[in-house]
């Protein structure tokens, strides 16, 4: 990872004759300090008089331009309490316009959580520092994006960390960035066109499928949803098949990747519409993850399915009373064409267990603004029937603070998803648990026997801005699927 060049930042040493300003890290209780010298009796001076407390997030210029940093308290895990701090530093820094940070973490750290304490301070400053600048022009009054930061943290372990959190950061934000992407720029091609540039950048294997392939192929779920657009559907197809992964394991990743949606003919009205542009953020997570995977060169073979449309209005687009012949033979009477997403990824997820030979597939979508409602943007809605890939999600969502909640699947759900005049309908007659409706709908084109999960992140893909991400695109799971995979990777070694 000493080799990798991050935008924002440079990770070297620095000498005590630069420019760096010392960055002491400390917890809000002052029986933990453990520093000696100048530096202690500057941080005991800041404690008494009130200027400091380490209350997390807490960022103090003190004597000689140094940068007290808190922690908080240890309700909050050390993942938790890093990552804040690594944000709230960074725009100081950027804000003060410093060029290099000298990073005291010894004193505070156990030797045992050097290494992921270091990972999460590297996400916090990356996922922090990122703004959507890309669209600035000539009238814009907003700064440009800072680069070439450089750190220089004291604790080895913590050094390594930094250098896995900031590459996980950068995933996450080519994920943003695409999502940031205008409609007008981001459609199937274009989108295509960035994945293969990406994947071959890592050494992803990486083919498209394209619209006259998937009509082949039987896809009319994602073909008839870009019937309506100038630019048709494609799926790329993505894979990281690492030489020691075990044969008898094959993790699939399904991402809806609608790169923008009208609603079609069920259009979508009273400004339903504005932000759109983020209903591929799905899509955009997975291939986020791929590249993460790929640079972790994780010992695991996993492959990514990204179905991708644009759901427009013309002659060509398809209606509501339409009969969708699947992949899978089946046939879906369209009820509503504002429930494209789940077409798309039907067929997906038939080609993923028709031609990958997958032993789990976990897809992601922001599926339904229905999960909004019942969860908020607090965490995604996880539907998951088998109990080893929910433990698994549930740890990752953990280790990663991209939490998921559990929703569930039943017979009866599925049963209400049967239509009048095809197999299938692609939205019920009520609006009665939506989010379970989308999920029982693409529990028809998986296997029962097939450990597969249904994440609906519509709630937690974009934000209106905290401490860690400006508004826009949060790039969610990104870091939660790469720790997925890494799970596996740990169980087999």
């Amino acid at each position: 990872m000493e080799a990798h060049v991050y935008e924002q930042f440079k990770i070297q040493r620095t000498s005590r004759a630069s420019q760096a300003r010392e960055v002491i890290l400390l917890s809000e209780d002052a029986s933990k300090d453990r520093l000696s010298g100048g530096v202690a009796s500057a941080v005991r001076e800041a404690r008494a008089t009130g200027a400091f407390r380490g209350k997390a997030g807490e960022v103090v210029v003190w004597t000689q331009g140094m940068l007290l940093v808190g922690l908080g308290d240890e309700e909050q895990t050390a993942v938790e309490r890093f990552r804040a701090a690594g944000a709230a530093l960074v725009t100081k820094a950027f804000a003060l316009q410093l060029s290099a940070l000298r990073i005291h973490v010894t004193h505070i750290l156990r030797a045992t959580e050097a290494e992921d304490a270091g990972r999460a301070f590297g996400e916090g400053l990356g996922l922090a520092a990122w703004r959507p600048d890309a669209h600035d022009g000539t009238a814009t009054r907003r700064e440009p994006s800072r680069r070439g930061l450089r750190l220089d943290p004291d604790d080895a372990g913590f050094r390594e960390g930094l250098h896995d959190g900031l590459l996980a950061a950068e995933c996450v934000n080519e994920a943003r960035r695409l999502a940031a992407s205008p409609p007008n720029e981001c459609n199937p091609a274009w989108f295509a066109t960035e994945a293969k540039r990406l994947a071959k950048a890592v050494g992803l294997k990486v083919k498209v499928v394209t619209a006259r392939q998937a009509e082949n192929l039987g896809m009319g779920g994602l073909v008839g949803v870009g019937q309506g657009s100038e630019t048709p559907s494609c799926m790329v197809v993505l894979e990281h098949d690492h030489e020691d992964a075990p044969e008898d394991e094959h993790l699939v990743f399904v991402g809806k990747t609608m790169t923008y949606d009208s609603g079609g003919y069920s259009l979508k009205v009273n400004n339903g519409m504005l932000g759109m542009k983020y209903d591929g953020c799905g899509g955009f997570g997975v291939l986020g993850a791929m590249l993460l995977i790929a640079q972790r060169d994780l010992p695991v073979r996993v492959s990514a399915l990204l179905p991708c449309a644009e759901n427009m209005v013309d002659s060509a687009a398809y209606r509501p009373d339409d009969i969708i012949t699947m992949m899978n033979g089946a046939t879906v009477e369209v009820t509503n064409t504002d429930a494209e997403g789940r077409l798309i990824m039907a067929d997906a997820l038939t080609y993923a267990c028709t031609k990958l030979e997958p032993t789990a597939i976990v897809d992601m979508a922001t599926l339904t603004g229905g999960i909004v409602v019942a969860l908020g943007s607090w965490c995604g809605g996880m539907f998951c029937g088998d109990e080893s890939l929910r433990h698994r999600l549930e740890l990752s969502a953990d280790d990663t603070e991209e939490k998921l909640w559990p929703m569930p699947v039943w017979e009866c759900h599925k049963d209400f998803m049967r239509a009048r005049h095809a197999d299938l309908w692609n939205s019920g007659p009520k609006r009665d648990g939506h989010p379970i409706q989308g999920a029982a709908f693409l529990s028809h084109f998986v296997p029962e026997d097939m450990p597969w999960a249904h994440l609906d992140i519509a709630g937690v893909a974009r934000t209106e801005g905290n401490a860690q991400f400006c508004e826009g695109p949060t790039g969610f799971g990104v870091r939660l699927l790469a720790d997925l995979a890494a799970g596996y990777a740990e169980l087999e070694a």
